[in-house]
Parts: structure tokens; sequence; C-alpha cells
């Protein structure tokens, strides 16, 4: 329930981080300033009795965010692959919420199996192992056919995880209903959609049998990309809560001494990782959005093993060809076409001076050229990204959530690679090329194309529609206008009703 109850999930939230130590180290890894960093101190110290003790053998933000729940495990991962935001030891420390988290017995996932398959582990499996991995959501076993003797890794959702699940969305549902109420102008940021999304995604995430769905059409899709891999999915032996593929070998990614001592590229790892993000994403409109570096291996041909497609983002055509354009437009540093672009796609309203926000843009994408990326702290260039949008009005896309965490994530995994990359360098081939393809004559003439075949689809019902499309017209104008008041006492009701909940809200906080 999404109710004032969740007010104790919030407390409880701080009361861990500071229990555990966790918030003094968080608040200095993301360079809080210091009235700040006492308020928050001050404010959790009498609630520290109601926070999780945690595991005392780990680091403390590792700690908190283990005891705290899969929610903020995920959180953990993302912060992970970008060094440069929390510096190199937290995100050191945060990498084994990737895939080295606690795992559940051997005997428990034998049992999910089973239960899910309809038969005996043992009459499947010829050896079914401890498990390899343990993420937020699942863990996997290494496990041998009986019938084939082929190698495959079985993932299997962890007991409960879908009520823990739930209770933190709940609580975040609150805390963004509470946001909206108190701070009008946090609006434009459109919290709750922002909820709403994560809440699709992670159930989905929950169902094995969507992920195998997601696993196989990457596969078709990137079939003949040069230097990728992905498993194959066993359809037989994978259900709601187990799905079983071809196992992996390979290096993790995120060890770059394996990597060494394997005699791999890492600079061409690091530029491969951003440029088959960028194809999957601008090329298909269907990407990996979980690929940090707990998700992918280095096959010992140097190929890039991807894996976990828990969570896959979907783009339309439209929405690929504004998000190239205004790659493209930073690339070549024409920020008034980048501003342009803004306004042409409803990001901006249009009311705003598209100069002014140009020059704005200007001064976010400058600093980036001619540097290498050790020299640029994309803490501040999000921060300074914010003071951009709040000043102009823009609102919170979701169809672009997934891009713009995942951006951040392949871009965190890629400088794990190469400290040095710059990902404007990298990344200018592929968007020329999908620019090339998606934005000109040639794209042109492929809509037209598009168009001309769905109207000839309702060539047959286009007589009866506009028939239809006349008949309303007329009987519109023949009837009276309607009443103003009904509409009048509706508003007015919802008012009311917004009035007490900001009352409420103001006497629970």
């Amino acid at each position: 329930m999404r109710g004032p109850h969740n007010i104790i999930r919030l407390i409880r939230t701080g009361a861990t981080l500071e229990r555990t130590g966790a918030m003094g180290v968080v608040l200095e890894a993301f360079d809080t300033p210091a009235p700040l960093r006492v308020a928050a101190r001050v404010l959790a110290w009498p609630f520290k009795w109601l926070g999780y003790e945690g595991d005392p053998s780990q680091p403390p933000a590792v700690r908190a965010l283990q005891a705290l729940g899969p929610a903020y495990i995920k959180f953990g991962q993302i912060l992970s692959t970008r060094p440069d935001v929390v510096g190199d030891d937290m995100a050191w420390q945060l990498r084994v919420l990737q895939d080295k988290l606690p795992p559940f017995s051997v005997e428990t996932a034998k049992a999910s199996v089973a239960e899910e398959l309809g038969e005996p582990v043992d009459d499947i499996f010829s050896a079914f192992s401890e498990p390899v991995a343990a993420a937020s959501i699942a863990q996997v076993h290494r496990a041998v056919l009986r019938e084939t003797g082929e190698t495959v890794a079985v993932k299997v959702l962890r007991p409960g995880i879908e009520r823990a699940f739930r209770k933190d969305i709940d609580a975040f549902w609150f805390a963004a209903s509470m946001i909206e109420t108190l701070s009008p102008s946090s609006r434009r940021l459109r919290p709750r959609d922002v909820i709403a999304h994560f809440e699709g995604v992670v159930m989905g995430e929950l169902d094995l049998r969507l992920e195998a769905a997601a696993a196989s059409e990457f596969q078709a899709n990137t079939v003949d990309d040069a230097g990728f891999q992905l498993p194959q999915v066993n359809w037989g032996l994978s259900g709601r809560r187990v799905m079983t593929q071809t196992w992996a070998e390979g290096v993790p990614l995120g060890d770059n001494d394996a990597i060494d001592a394997a005699g791999h590229d890492r600079t061409a790892l690091s530029e491969r990782v951003l440029q088959l993000f960028l194809n999957h994403a601008l090329r298909d409109g269907f990407f990996h959005a979980d690929m940090h570096q707990g998700n992918l291996k280095v096959a010992p041909n140097g190929d890039i093993i991807a894996y976990d497609f828990g969570i896959m983002g979907h783009i339309d055509e439209y929405t690929r060809r504004v998000y190239a354009e205004i790659l493209f437009g930073f690339i070549r540093r024409d920020y008034k076409r980048v501003a342009e672009v803004h306004f042409e796609a409803g990001y901006v309203p249009a009311d705003r001076d598209v100069d002014e926000f140009a020059r704005a843009l200007r001064a976010v994408g400058e600093p980036i050229f001619g540097m290498d990326a050790t020299r640029i702290s994309m803490g501040k260039l999000l921060a300074y990204l914010f003071e951009v949008t709040e000043r102009f009005g823009m609102e919170t896309r979701t169809e672009l959530i997934l891009l713009q965490r995942t951006m951040v994530v392949v871009e965190g995994v890629a400088r794990s690679l190469n400290p040095h990359m710059n990902i404007w360098t990298v990344a200018r081939p592929v968007v020329e090329q999908y620019i090339q393809k998606s934005i000109g004559p040639r794209a042109i003439g492929g809509d037209l194309l598009k168009t001309a075949m769905v109207m000839a689809r309702f060539g047959p019902r286009l007589p009866k529609l506009v028939e239809s499309a006349l008949i309303r017209q007329a009987t519109s104008e023949e009837s009276p206008p309607p009443s103003p008041w009904p509409g009048r006492i509706i508003w007015a009701g919802i008012g009311c009703a917004l009035g007490a909940a900001a009352v409420a809200a103001l006497t629970l906080i």
C-alpha cells in the first residue's frame, strides 16, 4: 500500500545509513556541502536505532545497501560504474553488488528448479554447482545437462524477491508523491512517472520468461555484430522463476588484471562496448539496459559476451532520430541545431528562447572537447545539466530514462577499461552512420513508402471512416453547447481534494 506508513521505511533508510557508518561516507563521496552534511546527520541520528545493522564485514556503503534491499542494491550497481562521481575507492567497494551478493542455499535453488520445471533436478542435470554469481534478484548455478553433457547456466530467482521489491517500490511511490506535493517545482521532473517506469521495468525482470524472450530477440538483432556474443536460451528448461542458457566462458570485463593477463586490448574493448551499445540503441531501438561489468565477459577470442537480459530498453524510430541528432549536434559543436531539435521534439516549451538555450548547451558541451575523460567531472557536468533543464522548463522524458541511465553506465564501464577514452570521439562514427541512413532523402523515401503501405491496408475502410467522421461533425454542430457548470464543479472538487492532501502531508512531516 502506498500510504503514510511508508514514512517509516524512508526514515529507516536514513537510520540504516547512519547506523552502518555509511551516511558520512556517502555524503563525502558526493561532495555534499557542509551545511547539508550536518543537517542530514542531525536528522538521522535520533532514529539510528531503527536502522538495519547489516553485515559488519562489508564496507559501510555496501553494508547499508545490502541491508536495505534489492532496490537500493540496484542503485549501488549504477554508482559502481561511476568512479568520477563517487571516487575510485567507493566505486571499487560497490562492485561487489553486481554479482557477489550473499547467495541462498543450493538446496533452495534445486527445490525452486524442480517446482518450476516439474521434475527432479537430478533427472535433468548430471551436475548442479553451488552459486557462481549472486545478484540482487537472482543467482546463477553452473550445471551439466544429463542428456547431452552440455554445460549451461541456470538462473534462479531469489525466494520472496517479489515481496521485497514491492515494499521498496511502495516507499518510493510515497516519497515521489510527497516530493510533488511539497515541492511543486519538482513536478517538471515527473517523479511519479519515473517510479511508474521503474516499477514496470522491475516487475518485468521478475518474470524470467520475459527475460528469455528478450534474449532471443536481442540475439536475432545482433547475430551479425562483429566481436559480440550472446548465450543461447534453452526454452525447454526455462519458466517464470528459472532460465537456462548456454554457459558463457570468459574473463569478467571488470577484472583489468585478468584481461591484461589474457592478452586482450583494453583500449579496443572500451571503444567496442560503447559502440555496440550505440548501435543497438540507434540501429535496433532495442538495447541491453543493464550493461555493468557484472553482466559482461571477454571471450578467449576477444569477443564481448553480454548476459542477464532482465532489463532491456526500447525506443521508437522517431525518438532514435531525435537522440541521434542531439548527439551529432554535440559532436559537431552545432549547439544551435541541438537546441532546435529539443524544441522540435517538444522537450523544451515553445515559449522559451532557442538562442539562449543554445548558449546554455554550449556551456555544457565545450568543456568536453579537447579533454581526455580523466579531466571531466561527470558529477559536475550532470549538476550543471540539471540547472539548465530546470531553467528552461524541460520535463523528464520517461521513454528515455533507461537510455540515459544505460549511457552513463556504459560510459563508466568503458572508462574503467581506458580512463583516457573520450566518448564523443568514439561515438562519432556510429552516430554519423545512423544519421546517413535515417535522416536524409533515403529516409524520407522510406517513410513515405511506409505511410503508403499503411494507407493501402486501410484503403477499403476509408470511405466508411470518412462518412462516420462527417456524420459526427454534423451532429455536433446541431447540438447545443454543454453547460460549463459540471466541469467547474469537478475542478472545484479536485482543488479541494488536492488542498486536503497538501495539509495532510504537511501535518505528517
